[in-house]
């Protein structure tokens, strides 16, 4: 009997190797999300730098996931997937782009490439915020969503600041 695993060689890959694993200290954003149902919980870090063009770009990314192997694997790939971007482009990675990059994930499992995602909203919302510059509609509407979220997750397990 062979054995059979629901992870592609890549998620086991990001799960064991995790890039951009950690804490930036002085970060200009932070995104901070959870999921009710699974417990998970994530934080990503950027810094924003200026790339040739003068555009603003992500410049370091890193994250702390609480969760499974495949929340880590995402939250390991959309930082892979970030690195480097404009914050256009960033904003446009998705959990179907997350998804490709591994290789796939247990349908019971993709819910983690859309917390990753929105990690990665967040820290970019975070940053925008901060610096008084122009929030696009969609991200505000998805700033929203994730603000009613943490609000359950937090009147369950209370304050998220502790877990990661």
């Amino acid at each position: 009997m062979t054995q059979r695993t629901l992870y592609t060689k890549k998620v086991l890959e990001y799960f064991k190797h995790p890039h951009n694993f950690g804490k930036i200290k002085k970060p200009d954003g932070v995104g901070k999300v959870g999921n009710l149902l699974c417990g998970d919980v994530m934080k990503i870090y950027i810094k924003v730098g200026k790339d040739k063009k003068k555009r603003e770009i992500i410049k370091d990314i890193k994250f702390e996931t609480l969760g499974c192997v495949a929340a880590l694997a995402t939250s390991s790939m959309v930082t892979e997937l970030a690195k480097g971007k404009t914050l256009k482009e960033a904003l446009k990675i998705d959990r179907n782009k997350i998804l490709k990059s591994l290789g796939g994930l247990p349908p019971v499992k993709i819910h983690c490439s859309v917390l990753a995602n929105d990690a990665l909203s967040e820290a970019i919302y975070d940053y925008l915020s901060k610096n008084n510059k122009k929030i696009p509609k969609r991200l505000k509407l998805t700033h929203q969503r994730i603000q009613k979220e943490l609000k359950m997750i937090e009147k369950k397990y209370g304050n998220l600041q502790e877990i990661v």
